[in-house]
């Protein structure tokens, strides 16, 4: 991401993995314990830096799909259980995964612990900034928003709860393919320079696998994980609509095919698509932003989700292989920035060390192929980067060498008060059955990927496919390159924090967890994350007041709705309404398309929708108005319809009050 240097199943608990060690096969062999669950993370729909392409003025102004986190639950009756959660926003970062881990703590105990839960990110760049404590991933956001990591953790921790309460007897099936053409190489300069046996194991220089989990209760589908590498930015750094961009229609495209529906309580299926190594993928198959397969971001987003989709829909019907055995676990913290890391690792085979983190001079530039940076002029500032002492700290001379051939622009790890990206990063290793899923912190391009689950695979004497490299979990510090790839210092090399032997490190300390998984020992939880829930700045304004205009009140439809339509095209319908930080409706709607059935008018569409978006337009001071639109499906069954919005004003007094407003009755034919 370009940053411009001026600007229970009840009673039944499982102790914490160092407590207990005792192998588990006999509870896995009498099959798993599986649950589901889905909730609403999105953040304000108005007015909030979206985190991704550090663009100051591409805040919030509506949404056209809500983001949303979904949780699977796999447990051995009376043994283990692991989580994993995967979430619509750009990154799971640390504060939030120390949330929602103390969220369960208060609720479970040591049943759901850093060491069993896995979350992570779609990596999606249309969704609400600000829910990180490092000042890195504020700097655009103009400093930490509340009700955005109050939306993520409580979002996270409800799905959770859903897929605990959900849990029955039920099987896992493993189905696979390929894609080609929903990603392209953004880093094809770097990528040459590694050696010929990484790239012959991508001779389309992509990672084409799809890896599909389908998860069944009493023979009933239930849901879905579909990993596949491609960034999150169909949507283009022009888009203010908050949206879980291509993987976000690819899981609502399945999910809304087998009937769930997300406010009508419990979801019919949950389908999820996580990235893997996606750092150098990019889904602008033309390598210009929101250019391939169309030059329309909103189609390119589709287009491109549906084809994971139908990618994702072939493995899991073809999922004959079932996952069976135990279910494990390794956690531990390690300070990145300062790794001794042992020849067996390094190109060269001598010892090496990674540095204190820091970014060059390329990452400013941002990635061209998906979103290029932005150069502020003079004399704009960023009260959030003043308060924090500016950005021109000294970069020291030894630290500028480490980070050799990197031109060092900002030494992240150096500046005060303290740190503005983490080092203390968690890494993990799950295994469900004879699948294993090596979780990292950070965007790990596809052959630093593969190196990782080959040393992975290695150490625990399993088959290369069955290790993924599941990056953007339990926290985010930004991209991990080959050295190779490094050397050449493209956007994913500058990002690359802690230095050329970044990946060294990480193939030698994940190949420890490994090691200690195939031996059934312990490691050592490793040094303590900061706490940084204390020490955050917001200089966002806020909601004064909400006012209509002159002879005007909340609710009152400024643009009405024709009379009739046909099917494929589209209806608007403005609205005099406040501002959405005053309540985000999450698990609701701000607006619904309804039907009248029987003489009783029924949703038939809200803002969780494709066909539906909903934008916010402040128009003076106070006055603000809500454009509801509906491109109406070709599907769409003949009737009588309206658009209603819903919202909150609030007043001088700090009292906020429920907005409604509907447009009159229209004919679909």
């Amino acid at each position: 991401m370009p940053v411009s240097r001026r600007s229970v199943l009840a009673g039944v608990a499982v102790a914490p993995l160092a407590a207990g060690l005792v192998s588990t096969r006999a509870a896995a062999d009498q099959g798993y314990l599986v649950g589901v669950g889905i909730s609403d993370v999105t953040g304000p729909a108005a007015e909030c830096g979206m985190m991704g392409y550090s663009m100051p003025q591409q805040q919030t102004a509506g949404i056209h799909q809500r983001t949303r986190a979904r949780a699977y639950i796999v447990a051995e009756p009376g043994g283990r259980r692991i989580v994993f959660v995967n979430a619509d926003v750009g990154a799971l970062f640390q504060s939030v995964h120390q949330g929602v881990l103390a969220r369960l703590a208060e609720r479970y105990g040591d049943l759901y612990t850093e060491h069993n839960v896995l979350l992570n990110a779609t990596h999606t760049h249309a969704g609400c900034g600000g829910s990180s404590w490092y000042a890195a991933y504020n700097l655009s956001i103009l400093g930490f928003q509340r009700q955005t990591y109050d939306a993520q953790v409580d979002g996270i921790t409800e799905a959770i709860q859903q897929a605990h309460d959900n849990l029955a007897p039920g099987t896992i099936s493993l189905g696979r393919t390929e894609l080609t053409d929903a990603s392209v190489n953004r880093s094809r300069t770097a990528f040459e320079l590694n050696p010929q046996a990484d790239k012959d194991h991508f001779p389309l220089a992509i990672d084409p696998a799809v890896t599909v989990l389908r998860f069944r209760q009493g023979g009933r589908d239930i849901g879905a994980i579909a990993w596949f590498a491609t960034h999150g930015t169909s949507m283009t750094n022009a888009n203010k609509l908050i949206s879980g961009d291509n993987k976000g229609y690819a899981a609502y495209a399945w999910e809304h095919g087998r009937g769930t529906r997300y406010l009508d309580g419990a979801p019919q299926f949950v389908a999820c698509f996580p990235q893997t190594n996606s750092g150098d993928m990019s889904p602008n198959l033309n390598l210009k932003p929101g250019s391939g397969p169309t030059e329309d971001e909103f189609e390119n987003t589709r287009i491109i989700g549906e084809r994971q989709f139908t990618a994702a829909k072939a493995a899991f019907d073809n999922a004959t292989t079932a996952v069976t055995g135990p279910l494990d676990y390794r956690f531990c913290y390690v300070d990145m920035s300062r790794v001794t890391v042992d020849g067996r690792y390094t190109p060269d085979g001598r010892q090496r060390t990674t540095a204190t983190a820091a970014i060059g001079v390329s990452m400013l530039a941002g990635s061209t192929e998906d979103g290029p940076g932005l150069p502020l002029p003079e004399g704009v500032r960023n009260p959030f980067v003043d308060a924090l002492g500016g950005m021109d700290a000294p970069i020291p001379q030894a630290l500028a060498d480490a980070h050799a051939p990197k031109v060092t622009a900002v030494p992240f790890g150096a500046m005060k008060p303290y740190p503005w990206a983490p080092e203390v990063l968690p890494l993990q290793i799950l295994r469900l059955g004879q699948l294993h899923l090596v979780a990292g912190p950070a965007e790990y391009t596809i052959v630093a990927g593969l190196r990782i689950r080959r040393t992975v695979a290695a150490e625990l004497g399993v088959p290369l496919e069955n290790v993924i490299m599941q990056g953007y979990a339990n926290a985010y510090s930004q991209y991990v390159t080959t050295p190779e790839e490094y050397d050449s210092q493209q956007y994913e090399g500058a990002s690359t924090l802690f230095g050329r032997y970044t990946l060294p490190a990480y193939q030698q300390e994940f190949a420890r967890l490994a090691a200690a998984m195939r031996a059934g020992t312990s490691v050592p939880r490793g040094p303590q994350p900061r706490d940084l829930s204390g020490d955050q700045l917001n200089f966002q304004p806020g909601v004064v007041v909400d006012s209509p205009p002159l002879l005007k009140r909340f609710g009152d439809v400024l643009t009405e709705a024709r009379s009739s339509y046909r099917r494929g095209e589209q209806v608007l319908v403005e609205f005099v309404t406040g501002h959405p930080k005053n309540d985000l409706h999450r698990n609701g709607t701000f607006l619904e398309v309804q039907r009248l059935d029987g003489g009783t008018w029924v949703r038939h569409a809200d803002d969780g929708d494709w066909s539906t978006k909903y934008r916010w337009r402040r128009t003076f001071l106070a006055e603000s108005t809500a454009t509801i639109t509906w491109d109406i499906p070709p599907d769409t069954p003949v009737g009588k319809y309206r658009v209603v919005h819903a919202g909150d004003a609030k007043s001088l007094d700090g009292t906020i009050t429920p907005v409604t407003g509907a447009s009159r009755a229209f004919v679909v034919s």
